[in-house]
């Protein structure tokens, strides 16, 4: 029989390294999730993704034992990296940001195909292309 599910909690954490501070802590303790097992967990199965945000998807079952399945960084922080830049532009209409390439929009895409609502690559390319727009980021 199917474990029941009590809660599921979507984060986003520094790949590599997790930590009981806030917020991570206390999102995880009122789960009901041993934290300290948690943290030793996902910093050994994110450790090939350091120096990025992982978006991490925790099922907590009834039982008090738990799932997490590792998503692809936001497509706002690939955009930002491919781009060399911290930010985007405020004003994404009037003033833009940088540039990215389409070989790198492309790259990026790919990348993040498996956690996108699309069909093939060049629909996975729209939405990124759409998200790089609003953070006022050109594509060449």
């Amino acid at each position: 029989m199917a474990k029941k599910i009590t809660k599921k909690l979507k984060l986003f954490v520094p790949a590599g390294k997790a930590t009981p501070a806030p917020p991570l802590g206390p999102a995880l303790g009122q789960a009901g999730v041993n934290i300290s097992d948690f943290v030793q967990k996902f910093n050994a199965a994110s450790q090939d993704m350091m120096g990025e945000t992982v978006g991490v998807a925790i099922t907590v079952f009834e039982d008090r034992t738990y799932d997490f399945v590792l998503k692809t960084p936001p497509a706002h922080s690939m955009i930002m990296k491919a781009a060399g830049l911290e930010k985007g532009s405020g004003k994404n209409r009037t003033s833009k940001a940088g540039k990215i390439t389409r070989d790198q929009l492309r790259q990026i895409a790919e990348r993040k195909m498996a956690d996108l609502n699309a069909k093939d690559i060049e629909g996975a390319m729209n939405i990124i292309e759409g998200s790089a727009r609003s953070a006022g980021i050109e594509i060449k």
